[in-house]
């Protein structure tokens, strides 16, 4: 069993079609397939059943894709190890951060630890909780920043800032000239929210659930600078982290504070517990709270 075969298994487990994982691996596809049936062979059981088009993954393929992640997780920890050697000469570091907070609480951080340590290379990827969750219990990521709590027994997370949402409103709409509004301001005004499987909507729904109603946004869109600029053409108010809004200082709109109640979100860094963590891991961690406390003191 060669470990290019494992790579070649785990791309068709997570696309569940032979011509997709070939096209994903830069492989012919009768060459995967061959590879595959290899591997089965000296698996001695199927790994995978082909139902008409469906490719679906046999219980011994289950079993065999748990132990393949624990491999390349071992393999990673090896080479994060020996990369320790070199110090912060080289190496890499991956980290997932939320879409609603990498524009603008990571640059920072990023710009000081690319300037201190140049020849690390940096990949930072804006995605949803769900994809920070998964990426590093399958060691595709080093470090995720994510709503907190995310609790898992192999993750470990540190409570990084708290953040108070606010009402964003066209520069010409009365409730911008409020000093403060409640959550009540969904119910009466037409507004622009986020899609109901992300973290923030499904918060201010259960805020609002407090109130007695659900959100009944006229438009749902999937990135914040989209919502801003529906709000700013007139189409409804929104509601998104202030330290977003403070950040961008859009002059199309105006941002409104939420009372009676605020509402706050924690924001943390989480790593997975039994991998290794990296000179690279420690230091960016150790900037990026330096660096959020003094942006947020107190």
């Amino acid at each position: 069993m060669e470990l290019r075969q494992l790579e070649y298994f785990m791309a068709v487990c997570q696309e569940l079609h032979f011509t997709r994982a070939a096209d994903k691996l830069g492989i012919a596809q009768p060459s995967l397939s061959q590879q595959i049936r290899t591997l089965e062979h000296e698996i001695g059981s199927p790994l995978f059943d082909r139902v008409g088009k469906k490719t679906i993954i046999t219980e011994a393929g289950k079993i065999l894709l748990s132990h393949s992640y624990s491999v390349f997780h071992e393999l990673s920890q090896a080479r994060a190890a020996i990369s320790e050697l070199q110090g912060l000469k080289r190496g890499s570091l991956t980290i997932g951060a939320l879409l609603t907070v990498v524009n603008y609480l990571l640059p920072p951080t990023v710009i000081s630890f690319h300037e201190r340590y140049p020849n690390v290379k940096l990949s930072v990827q804006g995605l949803r909780t769900g994809d920070i969750y998964n990426g590093l219990l399958h060691n595709e990521l080093d470090l995720g920043i994510v709503f907190m709590p995310m609790e898992h027994e192999e993750l470990e997370t540190i409570p990084l800032c708290k953040q108070e949402l606010a009402l964003a409103a066209p520069l010409d709409h009365p409730i911008g000239q409020k000093p403060s509004v409640t959550l009540e301001a969904l119910r009466e005004t037409p507004s622009i929210l986020l899609p109901g499987n992300y973290h923030l909507r499904q918060l201010l729904d259960e805020r609002c659930r407090a109130f007695g109603f659900a959100p009944q946004p006229v438009l749902e869109m999937t990135t914040m600078e989209s919502i801003i600029n529906m709000v700013a053409q007139g189409v409804g108010v929104t509601v998104l982290p202030k330290a977003y809004l403070d950040y961008i200082a859009d002059t199309r709109i105006r941002i409104v504070p939420i009372a009676n109640p605020a509402i706050t979100t924690q924001i943390g860094v989480v790593y997975r517990k039994n991998k290794y963590l990296c000179a690279a891991s420690r230091v960016f961690m150790e900037q990026l709270i330096t660096t959020v406390k003094t942006q947020s003191p107190g």
